[in-house]
C-alpha cells in the first residue's frame, strides 16, 4: 500500500505577521509592481529586510523581489501584497510599521521600528 505524500509549499507563514504594512503602502506596491509590466503568473514580493550599515549600525532595506528561498524566508500576505522577510532580518523587525507617505512635505515609504534603540542625524540608520 503506497501512501501519497502532499508537496510541501514553497513558501512557510507562521501564524502572525511581525511587521505591519499599512494599506497605503500596500496599495503603493501595488501601483509599482503594476508599472513594471509584470507577467501576470509572475509573483513580486516586498522584500524587507535589515543590512549592516550607516552611521548607526544598522538599515533598514526595501525592495522588490522576485525570488523567495523557503529555508531562509517566511511569506506573509498582506492587504494583497506578498511580504518576504528572511528569518535572520525577522530578529531585528518584530512591530515594525512599514507605511507610504504623500504629503506636501513628505513622498515615500517609512519604516518605524519600535525596537531601535537610536537612529543618526539623518534617520537612514539605527542601532539596536
Amino acid at each position: 500500500m503506497s501512501v501519497a505524500l502532499e508537496q510541501a509549499p514553497t513558501t512557510t507563514t507562521p501564524a502572525a505577521p511581525p511587521i505591519n504594512l499599512t494599506p497605503r503602502a500596500a496599495s503603493e506596491v501595488k501601483r509599482i509592481v503594476a508599472e513594471q509590466n509584470v507577467p501576470p503568473e509572475s509573483k513580486i514580493y516586498l522584500r524587507l529586510r535589515v543590512v549592516g550599515g550607516g552611521c548607526s549600525g544598522f538599515q533598514h532595506k526595501l525592495d522588490l523581489d522576485e525570488k523567495v528561498d523557503p529555508k531562509l524566508d517566511d511569506v506573509f500576505e498582506m492587504h494583497g501584497v506578498g511580504v518576504a522577510l528572511d528569518k535572520i532580518s525577522q530578529l531585528y523587525l518584530a512591530g515594525v510599521t512599514v507605511d507610504f507617505h504623500d504629503d506636501l512635505n513628505k513622498r515615500g515609504f517609512s519604516i518605524t521600528n519600535p525596537s531601535a534603540k537610536g537612529t543618526c542625524g539623518c534617520g537612514s540608520s539605527f542601532s539596536m
